[in-house]
């Protein structure tokens, strides 16, 4: 089948719910992916065909996004801060304001020299831990999280990306203490409250992975009020503790790190001018 009439498909089928604009980066990344071509292959060589195999791939991935599956769980793959993680059902696709966390804690750590150790908690896909341990090449990262599923998929992403970090499978929300001192801790743990449901897409609801999103109205502080505590006993003195949060919860959370005796507190906008990380320091 020639290549421009399934584009031609694509967006006869998909433009009403997506966009056409969102269609041909749908497509550019498919054709990518299947065929080894760039998307302005086409415009200089309108005729190229595509064998019954790779054909039905296209198929394939056509009835899956007209059903609102993610693009990312259809390649079985995204990039995030430059490095390629595979994801799944069984973990959140990483954000673009995640890789603005990422980028301000490499930002605030660039000077030191002492080998970091750094903890990531709820680390899904392991994008966080990973991105960091490839970043500050000597510090020691641990990452844990409370599902199977995604510590198997994270240590794979470990090894695509030739780093290696020590995974824990643990609950953070009945952890004491993991028994060691981290110069830094970051997560970005579920936040979104049970009645912001209604403002999430579809694509979200039905293919990512509820336990790392949710939370309920009458607790939504419910993991920063643990992972705080712990903080508290597992940063060394001068540690720092960065978190990803809910843009409508940011004064909850500076009081909640007030009363946990956190100082330095500092909050920050995405991109988007949304308040959605933080940071503190444990001086004590």
């Amino acid at each position: 089948m020639i290549l421009k009439e399934i584009q031609r498909l694509y967006h006869n089928e998909l433009d009403v719910l997506y966009g056409r604009e969102e269609v041909d980066t749908f497509f550019s990344y498919l054709l990518e992916e299947y065929c080894g071509l760039k998307l302005f292959t086409l415009a200089l060589t309108p005729d190229l065909t595509v064998d019954k195999e790779k054909e039905s791939l296209f198929f394939k991935a056509l009835s899956e996004l007209k059903l609102e599956k993610p693009i990312q769980q259809i390649l079985g793959k995204t990039f995030f801060c430059e490095l390629t993680i595979k994801i799944n059902e069984h973990v959140l696709i990483p954000r673009p304001e995640t890789e603005e966390l990422i980028l301000w804690i490499q930002e605030k750590y660039e000077k030191k020299q002492a080998p970091l150790k750094i903890l990531d908690i709820g680390t899904g896909s392991g994008c966080i831990a990973i991105a960091l341990a490839k970043h500050f090449k000597s510090a020691k990262v641990h990452a844990m999280d409370i599902s199977d599923e995604a510590l198997k998929l994270a240590k794979e992403n470990a090894s695509l990306n030739d780093v290696y970090i020590e995974f824990l499978k643990a609950d953070i929300l009945t952890l004491e203490s993991s028994h060691n001192e981290y110069d830094l801790i970051v997560s970005n743990p579920p936040y979104v409250r049970v009645s912001e449901k209604e403002q999430i897409k579809n694509n979200v609801l039905q293919y990512e992975p509820h336990l790392a999103l949710f939370v309920t109205d009458d607790d939504p502080l419910l993991f920063y009020k643990k992972i705080a505590n712990f903080a508290v006993d597992n940063l060394v003195r001068n540690g720092e503790l960065f978190f990803e949060i809910n843009q409508y919860l940011s004064s909850s959370m500076i009081t909640l790190l007030e009363k946990n005796k956190f100082s330095e507190i500092e909050l920050k906008n995405d991109v988007f001018e949304n308040p959605r990380m933080i940071r503190a320091v444990k001086n004590f």
